[in-house]
């Protein structure tokens, strides 16, 4: 595998997914590694076991099976490792389909990445520039902070912390044709699942939600703001 791109996708019972976005990355000459999270109580584990066999060969993909941990858990667990290895890591989620465009997404991202630390997001056709539902950064970010998302996080809210970072740092990037569309409910582009019904359940919502002001207002945010500050200026 390549040192340089990384795209993190945790997925819960939607083995569909793997296909469809290994198409993407051919579709979109795409050349980022993939490693496919998943969990080892779920149900649709036969089926994704299945995709890791039939891809065994391919250099670019792999799966890797835990205990559950939900989104941001999983992500956090996954990212801290691959920081060692790789220069830039990427969050996707399993609805998240990159679009064929004048030149791959991907490259796109590095480019953005290259001059130092950094934050990078396309458009997914629901949220735009407001939120980074799928984003890219440089891995000392990760290494600097000791996790990919804030810890108190469960699914919810993320994006906005990434969104924080990135403007505090004063290193965000969004590339408005760039397209990873974010194929959700929301945007009547897949329908209501057991996944989608648990990560923006009321209760998901309120608690995540809260989690995210305590740690924008409570000082989490500034601490990790200044430490991402400093990360700038000792980058030059």
């Amino acid at each position: 595998m390549a040192d340089d791109l990384l795209v993190i996708i945790p997925t819960r019972g939607r083995p569909q997914a793997v296909p469809e976005i290994m198409q993407s990355w051919d579709d979109t000459g795409a050349t980022a590694d993939l490693l496919f999270a998943m969990d080892t109580d779920d149900p649709e584990l036969p089926a994704y076991k299945n995709h890791a066999a039939a891809l065994k060969d391919d250099p670019r993909v792999r799966f890797t099976f835990s205990k559950r941990r939900r989104l941001c858990g999983t992500l956090n667990q996954q990212a801290v490792k691959a920081a060692k290895q790789y220069r830039f890591l990427a969050f996707m989620g399993d609805d998240h389909r990159p679009r064929p465009a004048d030149r791959p997404w991907d490259e796109r991202f590095r480019e953005c990445l290259s001059g130092g630390p950094g934050i990078v997001y396309g458009n997914d056709l629901l949220m735009g520039e407001r939120m980074p539902t799928a984003v890219a950064m440089t891995s000392d970010i990760v290494t600097t902070l000791g996790y990919m998302c804030p810890p108190g996080l469960v699914h919810l809210c993320v994006d906005l912390c990434w969104l924080d970072w990135g403007r505090g740092m004063e290193r965000i990037t969004y590339l408005p044709d760039v397209v990873i569309e974010h194929l959700h409910p929301a945007a009547s582009k897949a329908p209501m699942d057991a996944g989608y019904e648990e990560a923006n359940s009321t209760e998901q919502v309120s608690s995540d939600s809260a989690a995210y002001y305590d740690y924008r207002d409570g000082g989490g945010l500034e601490a990790d703001l200044a430490k991402l500050r400093k990360l700038v200026e000792e980058a030059g």
